[in-house]
Order: C-alpha cells, then structure tokens, then sequence
C-alpha cells in the first residue's frame, strides 16, 4: 500500500529534474551570428576561421559572449544573470 501512494507523488522528481538543470546550466540559446579571421576567402565555407565572439538568442534575449577555443557552438547555455 506504501508503494502504491510513494508511485503517486513520483511525477514530482520530473519537473525537480527540470529545475535542477535549470539552476545548474541555465537556458539554452543557439548561435544567431559570429565575428572572425579568416584567411582572406571570406565566402568558402571550408576555409580555416579563428571566432572571436559569437550572437545568442534565447529566452534571456540576446548574449555577445567570446568564442570558446576560437569555436562558435551551436547552442550555449547562459543563466539569468551571464552576459
């Protein structure tokens, strides 16, 4: 009988689960636009580019954040308060 109601309240771990990878990682924001070097062939998608910074946009509005590893992601997790 324990088990049956202890099944009843488990749909509680579900939305806690959310929260807590929104607490830890914040929301996701996917790359918009981006700024970098590139060898002098602006339009060959294949040409080696070293990023400088990367546009998100998101749920906490647009984020200018720098390139990690001279890489863009496609999606990057900012919290509220990340710039």
């Amino acid at each position: 009988m324990l088990v049956r109601i202890a099944a009843l309240f488990l749909w509680i771990l579900i939305p806690l689960a959310f929260w807590w990878a929104y607490a830890t990682y914040g929301t996701p924001h996917i790359v918009t636009s981006y700024r970098f070097h590139d060898n002098g062939d602006i339009y060959n998608p294949r040409a080696h580019r070293r990023y400088i910074d990367c546009d998100y946009l998101g749920v906490h509005g647009w984020k200018t954040a720098s390139a990690k590893d001279a890489r863009c992601p496609w999606v990057r997790f900012f919290k509220a308060e990340d710039s």
